[in-house]
């Protein structure tokens, strides 16, 4: 840690100059869609920032996310940014232990009560009581009650915390829940909240993130997932290296086949990114060096609500469909195929909005992409009765 009272003096402590600071500024404002003019008065802003308290919690998670924030890109700037946060309390990063760790969690409310930034990562189980997971003999959901309650912001990070993930999988044995779910129901205190999705997200989306709230005091634009919009705005596939191959209709059909291996759409082997909303086409991972399509495997959607539940991570979007039957161009698909629900999907993407369904996790048809709004029952109904109509099935 950093024990400087401010930014700028940690930062010339550590060795880091004001020009790299500086271009680490102009990088952040390129992240956040903020003009790079704003750079100067973000640098001296965050050099005057004191240290934030932040209370770091995980439940029913695998570490991937914590792993995700450790290894941001060098010069490791955001870790001195990072670092420059009073991480209080932190189960895999703490020196401390046991009763000692707990008494420090415990006396950062006390000390920050209404203004320290809790953030956490991991489902909460609800399921008889809770009983599935705990701390120190509480159970995640009590522990998180207590410290929602004066917490001045949260910080969901990670699909497991943000939607449910992995843990809320069918049959969901441990009653996993999401942060937003628990507000929602009214069982922890509302509070502002901002939803950072991903297994794991991208090392940049966690540290932009808290540069933006430590600078303004609050989160960046949001999507209507709770997402913040630089980062989720655009579908992995609307950024993707791979687009024009689907523009032409190249697409690999196995993944040693001669169309893998000329770098090929992978829409048919399960991608999952035109549903997809994360910046990893742009942003990358390990310092920009590339991203799963790019590195040849298709995208599970892992930024997406229930994305564990919605078919085969390897099986099409729209199933029994033939390559020369989409058409793409002013951001619509058509597609002609014999799988009439199949078809309702495409066409209710094409009118922007997507199927009902009243099961939480029935399928990709599921999906709400960006901006898009639920078809009702008799909407879906009416659909079907056209599509089978029209093709005398």
């Amino acid at each position: 840690m950093i024990d400087a009272d401010k930014l700028g003096s940690g930062l010339r402590d550590g060795g880091i100059s004001r020009r790299a600071f500086l271009k680490y500024c102009v990088s952040l404002m390129s992240l956040l869609a903020l003009p790079s003019s704003l750079a100067p008065a973000v640098a001296q802003t965050l050099a005057k920032v004191k240290r934030q308290s932040v209370i770091w919690l995980s439940f029913q998670e695998c570490t991937g996310c914590t792993e995700s924030i450790t290894r941001s890109h060098a010069p490791t700037i955001e870790n001195l940014i990072f670092n420059f946060l009073s991480l209080d309390y932190h189960h895999t990063l703490q020196a401390a232990s046991g009763e000692a760790a707990e008494a420090a969690r415990k006396s950062a409310m006390d000390l920050s009560r209404g203004k320290y930034l809790l953030i956490v990562d991991g489902s909460i189980p609800i399921g008889e009581g809770g009983v599935y997971s705990t701390i120190a003999g509480i159970t995640n959901l009590e522990m998180l009650k207590t410290c929602a309650k004066d917490a001045g912001a949260i910080i969901a990070v990670g699909t497991c915390a943000t939607f449910g993930g992995l843990p809320k999988a069918e049959p969901n044995p441990t009653g996993a829940t999401s942060v937003s779910e628990l507000m929602d129901r009214g069982m922890i205190a509302h509070r502002p909240l901002v939803n950072v999705s991903g297994c794991p997200p991208l090392p940049i989306a966690i540290s932009g993130t808290l540069a933006h709230y430590l600078m303004f005091n609050r989160f960046p634009a949001l999507d209507d997932l709770g997402r913040p919009r630089v980062i989720y705005g655009n579908t992995v596939h609307e950024r993707c290296s791979r687009l024009h191959f689907y523009e032409e209709k190249k697409f690999a059909k196995s993944f040693d086949d001669e169309g893998a291996r000329k770098g090929w759409c992978l829409y048919e082997l399960g991608c999952k990114g035109p549903l997809t909303h994360n910046a990893c086409a742009t942003v990358k991972w390990n310092d920009g060096t590339s991203f799963p399509i790019e590195s040849g495997h298709p995208c599970l959607g892992c930024s997406e609500p229930g994305f564990w539940d919605r078919g085969g991570l390897y099986r099409n979007l729209i199933p029994e469909q033939a390559p020369g039957d989409i058409v793409a161009g002013n951001n619509t698909q058509t597609t002609v195929s014999r799988a009439t629900t199949s078809i309702a999907l495409a066409l209710c993407a094409t009118k922007k909005v997507a199927p009902f369904d009243n099961t939480e996790n029935s399928g990709w048809a599921t999906a709400k992409p960006h901006n898009m709004k639920m078809c009702s029952p008799s909407t879906t109904a009416s659909l079907l009765s056209f599509i089978k109509t029209a093709l005398r099935i």
